[in-house]
């Protein structure tokens, strides 16, 4: 499927910027515009298609005229309509209908590149023999790119989880096992003089350690809402510039590791605590 691709500088109104026009065939399969919701864009027969970051940089919308000066060539200069906004993840890109494109640069069929689907047993051979032709200046395999960038993205995010896995864990231990020492501390007369007269230990760790068991399983939901509305003004506020737009999800896995680091940092800390319980000084309350 054959590809071109065209310098411009795009001007509407005072604004300016200068990008790259990429004209497509009609129906293509192996290279296509996909908005941020996976579904297929398909491009008209006329016009131009402007991601939703690029309309906001020149504050054009659908159906507004923009000026096209071309950086290539004889640099004519074309008027054309913006036929379309698509919400993108990466890039500020345009987009036209090959044949739309050559009409309007009153060009013949002038190629930048093609998108080739070969057989995977004969990758090896074809790779070798466009290496080998001088009329091709470079050749990119999608898989190996896709199979890096994958790589290098899991790599960094898993050392960012397990960090920030680790480090909330210790600060949730320590806010939990704090908080608890203090109530110890404020009522161990209090708890000692109840084991004076008849309360088991498993009883009067009931009553202390109890209300902090409470108290998380109200926070554990709380928590989780309120670590929604921060990822969501992360993404508002560093997740859409004109490189990446990064889209809001969280995995339902994601909660339930949320919750269980506190669960497990509340069964630890009560169980150290638990131990200070069993040596209250019995003998100073009488």
């Amino acid at each position: 499927e054959p590809m071109r691709s065209v310098p411009v500088r795009l001007r509407f109104g005072h604004r300016s910027r200068q990008a790259a026009i990429t004209g497509l065939g009609h129906g293509t399969t192996l290279n296509r515009v996909i908005d941020s919701d996976l579904e297929v864009v398909e491009l008209p027969l006329d016009g131009i298609v402007l991601s939703s970051t690029l309309g906001d940089i020149l504050g054009a919308q659908v159906g507004d005229r923009i000026i096209l000066e071309i950086l290539e060539g004889a640099r004519p200069v074309r008027e054309v309509v913006v036929s379309k906004l698509v919400d993108e993840f990466l890039g500020t890109s345009a987009y036209m209908d090959l044949t739309a494109l050559h009409g309007m640069l009153r060009e013949g069929q002038v190629l930048s590149g093609a998108f080739v689907q070969v057989d995977s047993s004969m990758l090896g051979e074809v790779y070798k023999r466009f290496k080998e032709t001088p009329a091709v200046v470079g050749v990119g395999l999608k898989d190996a790119a896709m199979r890096t960038f994958k790589d290098t993205i899991e790599s960094n995010i898993a050392i960012i989880i397990f960090f920030n896995q680790i480090f909330s864990s210790i600060i949730a231990f320590g806010v939990i096992y704090c908080a608890a020492r203090i109530a110890l501390s404020e009522r161990n007369w209090e708890l000692a003089s109840l084991r004076v007269i008849g309360f088991t230990k498993g009883e009067i760790s009931y009553i202390l350690l109890g209300e902090f068991v409470l108290l998380a399983m109200i926070a554990i939901p709380l928590g989780l809402l309120l670590g929604s509305g921060l990822a969501a003004l992360i993404v508002a506020t560093i997740g859409r510039t004109e490189l990446y737009r990064i889209p809001l999800y969280v995995a339902p896995g994601t909660f339930g590791i949320a919750a269980a680091g506190i669960v497990v940092a509340t069964v630890f800390s009560c169980l150290a605590v638990r131990r200070q319980l069993d040596r209250l000084d019995l003998v100073g309350v009488l």
